[in-house]
């Protein structure tokens, strides 16, 4: 682990170069005639060996993530509002790391695919006998135009890079509808349950 922090405007945006055509995409973007799967505030094109799972909350009842598990890894998938002219992943990425640090984990900042990634040792209790371990994951994050999505690589996505790439294809084929309504920076873009094959 290095010592010292990579330093970025806090306000740019971060996002791959080719991001418009390679995804993740924004609405305007996504091509119009793919089955995507609509959960609202994102779209997920479905394909084989894909296992999608909505994340709730309990008291609220209200859909806070989206996880799809994909040849053994899992990304976990939230979008939210964004400044027009600015990015929130850089700021976001300072949070996650003091978080996971409060907890004893270990962070390391890296470059990444899809750009400044951060790699985590997070410490999880495993079993009803109280035993501990580490888990690994990856918290990577895409400004757009008007939105952010950030994703957590679990699995084998987390360390093995055949899979890491499988899995960033996966995330980058996400399309992201951030709607007209006017919404704060930071703000969750609601998700939805997907209508079943026959009733739209």
């Amino acid at each position: 682990m290095t010592g010292a922090e990579p330093t970025f405007d806090p306000n740019a945006k971060s996002a791959p170069a080719d991001r418009a055509t390679g995804g993740p995409f924004d609405e305007s973007e996504a091509n119009p005639v793919r089955p995507y799967i609509d959960l609202g505030g994102i779209k997920v094109l479905p394909r084989d060996g894909l296992n999608l799972r909505l994340e709730i909350e309990e008291q609220s009842k209200r859909i806070v993530a989206v996880g799809l598990d994909y040849v053994g890894s899992t990304v976990q998938v939230q979008p939210f509002a964004a400044p027009r002219s600015g990015g929130l992943w850089h700021e976001t990425r300072g949070q996650i790391r003091e978080q996971v640090r409060q907890q004893g984990g270990r962070v390391e900042e890296r470059e990444g695919p899809l750009g400044p990634e951060l790699l985590a040792e997070v410490p999880v209790i495993a079993g009803t006998d109280g035993t501990s371990g580490k888990r690994l994951a990856r918290f990577v994050g895409v400004d757009g135009p008007r939105w952010f999505l950030r994703g957590v690589i679990g699995g084998a996505g987390a360390s093995d890079i055949e899979a890491a790439a499988q899995v960033e294809g996966l995330f980058r084929s996400i399309v992201v509808v951030r709607g007209g309504t006017p919404m704060p920076p930071r703000e969750f873009i609601p998700l939805k349950m997907p209508a079943t094959p026959g009733s739209a």
